[in-house]
C-alpha cells in the first residue's frame, strides 16, 4: 500500500532549487509590458483622462482607457447568483475592465499602458492625468448600512447587494423556552490572502491561427478560459490557458480579474505578447481581500448548557462590486455551516452582502466558513462564561451524534462525523484538567494564562453539481482525470484540478501507484493547461483530493480493469480467472502464471495480439461528481499567556486533532494543518487590512500589513483520527482550510480567556498587544 505512507513531495526538489517556471520566468519574442493606472480616489466621477504625454514616452506602444474599449469587450461579472436573495442585477454588480465614467475604490484600473519595457510603461503611467470629481465614500459595513450613507451604486438602496434568509425549526418556541438568551455583536477583521507569488499573466494572440494563449496565476485555468470566452467573445477552442507553477493561492487566484482580461484584449488588439506582473503594493490594493464580517447573534440556551436555537443577522463587506464567487461566500458557504457540529433545534439567520468603496472581497482560505466557525465558537465561549460552565464541557453537551448523513438544522447532511472519536484522541494527548489547574495556579501568582478550545467543521468538495447549481453557482463541481500507461509501463496522469502548493502531484501519484502497483517515481502528474487537460474546475474549497483525487482513482481503476482483460488473453484464460496485486496479474488457480502491468502496457500499445473488440492503448478517462460535500472536523486547543503590562501574547501550547477521513499522505496532511494554523494565527494576531473612513487603504505594504514570522509561530502538535467519507471512493475529505478555520478562533478564545479576570467578556480582533492592553485597561479599542 502506497496510500498512507508519509512520502516527501516530489515537486519540492526543483522548486526549492529555483528550477520552477512561474509566469514571471516566461519570456516571449516581441513581448511588451503592461502597467495599470489606478484610481487614487475611493469614489468619484472621471471628468477627463489625458494620455497625450504618456503616449510621447519613447517605447510606449499604446495607452488604453475605459472609453476606448467599453463597447468592444464585455464586463467582468460574478459567477454566483444566490437564489431568493434579491441579489442586485448583473448590470449593477458587473464592472468595466477599465473604469468608465466612475471609480468606486482606490486601486480600480483606469488606464492601461503598454510599452517595450516595464520601466518605460511605469514611466508613462506616471504621466497619465486623470481628473476626478470626488464623491462621498464609505468603507465599512457599519457606515454603509446607515441611513443616508453614500451609495456605492445608486441602484442598490442602502448599499445592500443581496439578502439571504435561512430559517428552520420553531424559532419562537425555542427562544420562549430558553432559560437565557445570550447576545453578542462580533466583527471578524479584514485580511488579505498574500500568496508568496503575486498575480501575473502573459497574453499572446496568434493572428495567423486566431488563437489566444494566456499564461496566468490561476487556481482554475478552465474557468479562466470560460470567462475569457464570454468577456472577449472568442470561442473557447481558440483560447488556451496555462497555469504554470503557481506560488500559492489561498483563494486569491480563484477569481477572474480585470487585469488578465484586459491584457488579453490588448494582445489581440496589438498582435503582440504582453506581460503584466503585479507589484506587492498592487496586491494589497487590487487583489481580493477576505473576511470583514459583522454579525449580531442570539443564542437560546438552557441553564444546563444546551443550546436550543440560534438567530441573528450578518453583514459581509463585498467591496465595490461582486467578485467571482463572493455572493456564495457571504451566504451559502457561511450560513449553512454556522450551527457547526452542534445539535441546534431552530435557526433563523439573515445574511446581507454590502457594497462599500473598497477592494472586492471573496474567498480567503476558508471562504465563509472561518467567519461562521469564528462566530459560533466565540459564542460558545461566551455562553459557557455566562453559565459558569467549562467551555469543553459545554461543547460536549451539544455535539451532534456520530454517524453518516447526519442532518443539521440548516439542511446540510454531514457525510460522516464522530466527535466522540476526536474527543477521545484529544483527551489522550491533552491533559485538559492539568491545563485548567495550571491556569488557576498561574492566576494566583499574577500570571494570565488562557485556554482556547474550538470544535470545528468545514464544508469541502462542493457537490454534487446539481446542488451547486441549485444554490446559484454558475458552474459544475465535478472533476476529470486521465491515466495513461506508456509502452514501458511509465504513467502520465492528467488532472483537471490544479496544484499550487498543496502537494497534489505527490498525492495523485500515491493514489495511482496504489491502484496500479507501479512505483510512485514512475508516475508523472500534469495539470494546468487547457489544451492538454480535459475540462476541470480547478482546486479550491479543499476539493483537490476528495474530488480531483477521486477522478484519478476512478481512471486508474478503469486502466487496471482493461489490463485485466488483456492479461487474461495473454495467459489464455478469462478475465474473471485473473487476480491483480501490486502490479501483477496472475491466475487464481496457478499464481506462477503471471504477467506484469508493464507487460500488459506493452501489448496494449503495440496491439499485436489484443482480445477481440479491445481497443489499443492502456489509458482511461474518468469524471467524478460526488454525491455530497465532505465535512472534515476536529478539536483544536491553544494555550497562551498574556502580559498585562504590555498586552503581548506568548504561546505555551497548540494541539490540533483533526479528522479528514482517510489520510493519503500523513506528512502532507500534517503540513496542510500546520500551514492553515499559521494562517489562522496571522489573521487572529497580525494581519489586518485597514481603510480610512473615506476609503483610502492604510495597509498597502508589508510595512503596515504584518505576517507571522517563523519565530512567532508556536510548536504545534497535530494528530488525526480517520472517519472515512462515504461521498467518494477514497474515503477522503479535505485538509487545506481546516487549520485556518480553527486556528484563528482558537487563538482568539485563548487570549480572551486569559484576560477574563480584567472583566473582558469579548474582544474583536486583531489581537495586537495595543488592543489587548487597551481592553485590559478598559480603554476604547
Amino acid at each position: 500500500m502506497v496510500i498512507g505512507k508519509p512520502l516527501r513531495r516530489f515537486e519540492d526538489d526543483r522548486l526549492i532549487r529555483g528550477l520552477g517556471q512561474y509566469v514571471e520566468d516566461i519570456k516571449l519574442p516581441r513581448m511588451a509590458y503592461a502597467v495599470f493606472v489606478r484610481s487614487q480616489v475611493a469614489h468619484g466621477r472621471i471628468k477627463s483622462i489625458n494620455t497625450q504625454e504618456a503616449k510621447k514616452v519613447e517605447g510606449v506602444i499604446a495607452v488604453i482607457t475605459g472609453q476606448d474599449i467599453k463597447d468592444k469587450v464585455g464586463k467582468n461579472f460574478t459567477a454566483w447568483i444566490v437564489p431568493n436573495s434579491n441579489q442586485v442585477s448583473a448590470d449593477v454588480s458587473s464592472r468595466y475592465l477599465l473604469a468608465v465614467d466612475k471609480v468606486r475604490y482606490v486601486g480600480e484600473p483606469v488606464a492601461l499602458v503598454i510599452a517595450e519595457s516595464r520601466e518605460k510603461a511605469f514611466d508613462a503611467a506616471e504621466l497619465v492625468e486623470v481628473e476626478y470629481e470626488e464623491l462621498p465614500a464609505v468603507a465599512s459595513v457599519e457606515k454603509a448600512i446607515q441611513e443616508g450613507a453614500p451609495l456605492v451604486h445608486e441602484e442598490a438602496p442602502g448599499n445592500i447587494a443581496l439578502r439571504w434568509h435561512v430559517k428552520n425549526g420553531d424559532v419562537d418556541k425555542v427562544f420562549s423556552e430558553a432559560d437565557r438568551i445570550i447576545k453578542q455583536r462580533i466583527y471578524v477583521n479584514r485580511a488579505a490572502p498574500v500568496p508568496m507569488e503575486p498575480r501575473a499573466c502573459i497574453a499572446d494572440y496568434n493572428s495567423a491561427t486566431g488563437k489566444l494563449t494566456l499564461w496566468v496565476t490561476s487556481q482554475n485555468p478552465h474557468i479562466h478560459r470560460f470567462y475569457l470566452s464570454v468577456v472577449l467573445g472568442l470561442p473557447e477552442h481558440k483560447i488556451r490557458v496555462i497555469a504554470p507553477d503557481v506560488g500559492g493561492g489561498f483563494g486569491a487566484k480563484i477569481d477572474i480579474y480585470n487585469e488578465e482580461l484586459i491584457v488579453s484584449y490588448a494582445s489581440i488588439l496589438l498582435k503582440r505578447p504582453i506581460k503584466w506582473v503585479e507589484t506587492r503594493s498592487e496586491h494589497f490594493v487590487a487583489s481580493l481581500h477576505g473576511r470583514d464580517f459583522l454579525a449580531e447573534l442570539e443564542f437560546a440556551v438552557k441553564n444546563d448548557g444546551r443550546v436550543l436555537g440560534i438567530r441573528g443577522k450578518s453583514y459581509a463587506n463585498m467591496g465595490a462590486y461582486l467578485a467571482t464567487v463572493a455572493p456564495g461566500v457571504a451566504t451559502v458557504l457561511h450560513g449553512l455551516i454556522l450551527p457547526g457540529p452542534y445539535k441546534i433545534e431552530a435557526f433563523d439567520y439573515v445574511m446581507h452582502g454590502v457594497f462599500t468603496n473598497t477592494m472586492l472581497l471573496d474567498a480567503d482560505r476558508g471562504a465563509g466558513r472561518p467567519e461562521a466557525i469564528f462566530l459560533l465558537e466565540r459564542m460558545m465561549d461566551i455562553v459557557a462564561d455566562e453559565l459558569g460552565m467549562d467551555p469543553l464541557e459545554l461543547r460536549k453537551k451539544n455535539y451532534l451524534p456520530a454517524g453518516e448523513n447526519v442532518q443539521t438544522v440548516t439542511g446540510l447532511s454531514y457525510d460522516s462525523i464522530d466527535f466522540g472519536k476526536v474527543l477521545k484522541k484529544f483527551e489522550e494527548v491533552v491533559d485538559y484538567k492539568a491545563l485548567r489547574d495550571m491556569q488557576k495556579k498561574a492566576r494566583e501568582e499574577g500570571r494570565y494564562i488562557g485556554i482556547g478550545i474550538v470544535s470545528s467543521i468545514d464544508i469541502c468538495g462542493f457537490a454534487p453539481s446539481p446542488v451547486v447549481g441549485a444554490v446559484g453557482l454558475q458552474a459544475g463541481q465535478w472533476e476529470s482525470a486521465v491515466v495513461r500507461v506508456h509502452p514501458t509501463g511509465k504513467v502520465t496522469v492528467l488532472s483537471g484540478a490544479h496544484s499550487h502548493g498543496q502537494g497534489g502531484d505527490t498525492t495523485y501519484a500515491q493514489i495511482v501507484a496504489d491502484v496500479l502497483g507501479v512505483p510512485v517515481d514512475s508516475i508523472e502528474v500534469l495539470h494546468g493547461d487547457t489544451d492538454m487537460i480535459p475540462m476541470g474546475w480547478g482546486t479550491y474549497g479543499s476539493r483537490g483530493t476528495s474530488t480531483g483525487g477521486s477522478a484519478v482513482y476512478k481512471a486508474a481503476e478503469k486502466v487496471r480493469e482493461k489490463g485485466r482483460v488483456i492479461a487474461a488473453h495473454m495467459l489464455g484464460t478469462k478475465p474473471e480467472e485473473i487476480e491483480f496485486s501490486e502490479g501483477i496479474y496472475y491466475l487464481k488457480s496457478d499464481p506462477s502464471k503471471k504477467v506484469t502491468i508493464q507487460d500488459v502496457a506493452l501489448q496494449a500499445n503495440v496491439a499485436w495480439n489484443l482480445p477481440p473488440g479491445v481497443e489499443p492503448g492502456l489509458e482511461a478517462e474518468a469524471f467524478f461528481d460526488p454525491p455530497n460535500f465532505t465535512f472534515p472536523f476536529g478539536i483544536h486547543c491553544c494555550v497562551v499567556e498574556v502580559m498585562p503590562d504590555t498586552g503581548e501574547v506568548k504561546f505555551l501550547k497548540y494541539v490540533a486533532v483533526d479528522d479528514a477521513g482517510r489520510i493519503i499522505n500523513p506528512l502532507l496532511a500534517e503540513a496542510q494543518i500546520q500551514g492553515g494554523i499559521v494562517h489562522g494565527i496571522g489573521h487572529a494576531m497580525y494581519e489586518n487590512i485597514v481603510y480610512t473612513e473615506d476609503g483610502q487603504l492604510l495597509t498597502g505594504s508589508f510595512n503596515e500589513y504584518a505576517l507571522p514570522k517563523a519565530h512567532l509561530v508556536p510548536k504545534m502538535e497535530t494528530y488525526f483520527t480517520e472517519t472515512p467519507s462515504p461521498a467518494n471512493p477514497l474515503g477522503v475529505k479535505g485538509l487545506g482550510e481546516e487549520g485556518a478555520i480553527a486556528g484563528q478562533i482558537a487563538v482568539a478564545n485563548a487570549i480572551i480567556d486569559a484576560i477574563k479576570p480584567f472583566g473582558v467578556k469579548h474582544l474583536d480582533g486583531p489581537y495586537t498587544p495595543s488592543r489587548i492592553w487597551r481592553a485590559i485597561n478598559k480603554l476604547e479599542v
